[in-house]
């Protein structure tokens, strides 16, 4: 089991920006793909973007040209960098890890990852 902490959160006004950092602790940070995943209150856990060991990534559409993931396999971080953020957007940001096992998964699934951090709240006012 890993240790993951997010930061970065914050209120911040309709189209503007945030930057979320998210630190794996792990020496094979390397050998995990990771995920950004969003819990508005009452609501389920809503896949946001992932990204692969290999650096490949995907975004649920509702961020795709807004929302830009990224990761740092010499610090342990992967990264969601959003802009033009909306109200739409204000939720609890989660990251997530999955060890590479060469068995098929769906990054998009909250359950298939091993392990979650505590979550940075972020806060888009109209």
């Amino acid at each position: 089991q890993v240790h993951l902490v997010e930061s970065g959160g914050g209120l911040v006004q309709a189209g503007g920006s945030l930057r979320l950092s998210c630190v794996v602790s792990s020496r094979t940070f390397h050998d995990y793909d990771m995920g950004w995943f969003r819990q508005a209150p009452g609501k389920d856990h809503l896949f946001v973007s992932g990204i692969t060991r290999s650096g490949s990534t995907d975004y649920a559409d509702f961020v795709k040209g807004r929302f830009t993931i990224s990761r740092d396999n010499a610090k342990n971080t992967v990264y969601l960098q959003m802009n033009s953020l909306k109200p739409e957007d204000t939720a609890l940001y989660y990251c997530a890890a999955r060890a590479i096992d060469g068995s098929s998964w769906s990054r998009h699934s909250w359950d298939e990852y091993d392990d979650w951090g505590q979550g940075t709240q972020v806060t888009v006012s109209s």
